[in-house]
């Protein structure tokens, strides 16, 4: 280790080593033009002497300089040696030039992001995995209910047509349930490659809010939700991700409304200022609890709605509003717990094009 920490600094100031030889040569040789001009001008001791006290100087200095950095190469060394490890503490404590300062303080702003971009990495692997033992758990339900069904089915034999009606919308409903479960884990597991899946373009939100309620036409009939869409708005946006959120955002509503008697609004009123498009969704279901509004758009969480339907995952809306931030639209939840709730989704000017950073 010495052997190498020596030989290592040695070669780093070779070219200061040979500069101080060459100065030493040339002060030598000029003295000994003069002394050739006026030999009783300068005596050759004192060439000597110049000589001498050039190379101790040098070598003086050179060994002064490798004790202060020794431990700063010796620590260097040790830490290459231990590639699996990350100690910066010890390299620091022994830098000396501000060279070296610098040096640790690049390789602390490094350690520091590696850590960062690792804990964020162990945190996201964390939340999939979670999610998916959710998803899994959340799948069995559906699947339970339908084997349910089928078996009493297969006991009565002989349903009436109100009977058997009743039992294929049940069917179909636990379907519905699956497949959205399935479309949950599908964008949950492309949100992250999100910006390579993005195609833009300014779409009618009345016309994509008529197609989103077609897919759940079913559900409103079933459960008494009358839908109505107001006024319109064109806002530049990815019509597939946009119909994520708004499939969300519409199945919250269903899912909390129909335990309610009688007929339930599901109102969409579209608004246009100038370039800034605003969307807002407002029905007339269960609500949410003040103490829960807060977290809403936390991953996993459920709040008292989610524990009494059981039917939440807790990743709906944290999963609409990831697309929301990263599409650069607002999205915000307003509500009175047993009143309803207003869902507002606002499309900014600017919109998308602040992923690119440069507007």
């Amino acid at each position: 280790m010495k052997i190498r920490t020596a030989a290592s600094f040695i070669r780093d100031r070779f070219i200061y080593i040979l500069t101080g030889f060459v100065i030493t040569g040339l002060g030598a040789g000029l003295m000994l033009l003069e002394h050739a001009r006026n030999p009783e001008f300068l005596d050759l001791h004192a060439l000597y002497y110049f000589i001498g006290a050039s190379a101790v100087f040098i070598v003086l200095s050179l060994t002064i300089d490798y004790i202060r950095q020794r431990e700063y190469y010796k620590q260097i060394l040790s830490a290459i040696e231990r590639d699996n490890e990350i100690q910066t503490g010890a390299i620091a404590q022994s830098a000396v030039t501000a060279e070296q300062q610098y040096i640790v303080r690049l390789l602390e702003q490094q350690s520091s992001a590696y850590l960062n971009q690792l804990g964020a990495y162990q945190r996201k692997q964390e939340l999939h995995n979670h999610f998916v033992l959710q998803w899994v758990h959340h799948m069995k339900t559906p699947l339970s209910v339908i084997d349910l069904l089928l078996q009493e089915a297969a006991i009565q034999q002989s349903l009436s047509e109100e009977e058997q009606h009743e039992l294929n919308l049940s069917l179909f409903e636990e379907a519905d349930r699956m497949s959205k479960g399935l479309e949950m884990l599908l964008h949950t597991a492309r949100l992250e490659k999100f910006e390579m899946d993005l195609h833009l373009v300014k779409l009618s939100l009345h016309g994509l809010i008529h197609e989103v309620l077609i897919t759940h036409r079913r559900l409103c009939v079933r459960h008494h939700v009358i839908p109505q869409i107001h006024g319109e708005a064109s806002p530049e946006t990815d019509r597939k991700w946009i119909t994520v959120v708004l499939n969300q955002i519409v199945s919250n509503a269903i899912k909390y409304s129909k335990d309610k008697q009688g007929i339930k609004p599901l109102v969409f009123h579209l608004e246009q200022q100038d370039s800034v498009s605003k969307l807002m969704i407002t029905d007339k279901g269960s609500g949410i609890a003040s103490h829960d509004l807060m977290r809403i758009f936390d991953p996993f969480f459920t709040g008292e709605n989610g524990q009494v339907a059981g039917e939440s995952t807790g990743m709906g809306l944290y999963l609409a509003k990831q697309i929301c931030s990263r599409l650069g639209h607002e999205l915000t939840v307003s509500s009175k717990l047993g009143v309803g709730t207003t869902v507002t989704l606002t499309f900014p000017s600017k919109g998308i094009h602040i992923l690119d950073g440069n507007k």
